[in-house]
């Protein structure tokens, strides 16, 4: 990896080639992690954008479609899909909210409960295990370190708010 990019940043003397390594060891990354969890999670009928979305709802037993589109960063189209499969699987619930009947809200079933109780203890080791070799410290500076790039990222896809 280091010497194709090594390679390409000659080619184009401008390429952030260290900015370029992190890119693809965060895209490795998170890539392996994602394969685990949909491996994991294939066998109960779940994928990683319908787990994280009914984790979402799992923690905070009700939610808007509005809400978990901006929490998980889908489109509307794409969470009516979610939403839909989950209610299809009896993990939640879809209901007209009692202050204001012209918004959906979407509730955790018992099901939806047992089911998250059932799923995330085999996660855990899997989690251990990628981060066993940080200490505390290392944990706390990739935590902050990642934040800062997701509020960089953040910056660069909003619109630009000068006059």
């Amino acid at each position: 990896m280091d010497e194709g990019i090594g390679r390409v940043g000659e080619i184009f003397p401008d390429l952030p080639v260290q900015e370029v390594v992190l890119t693809r060891l965060l895209l490795l990354v998170g890539g392996n992690l994602l394969g685990e969890l949909e491996r994991d999670l294939k066998p109960h009928g779940l994928n990683e954008s319908d787990f994280r979305t009914l984790m979402m709802i799992y923690s905070r037993g009700s939610a808007t479609p509005t809400e978990l589109c901006d929490y998980a960063q889908q489109g509307a189209t794409n969470m009516t899909r979610i939403a839909n499969a989950l209610v299809k699987a009896g993990l939640i619930t879809r209901a007209t909210s009692a202050e204001d009947r012209r918004r959906v809200v979407l509730s955790i079933t018992t099901a939806g409960k047992r089911l998250v109780r059932k799923i995330l203890p085999p996660l855990f080791p899997n989690v251990h295990g990628a981060f066993a070799s940080l200490t505390a410290n290392d944990k706390r500076t990739l935590d902050r370190l990642l934040r800062q790039i997701a509020v960089n990222i953040d910056s660069l896809t909003q619109p630009d708010s000068r006059p």
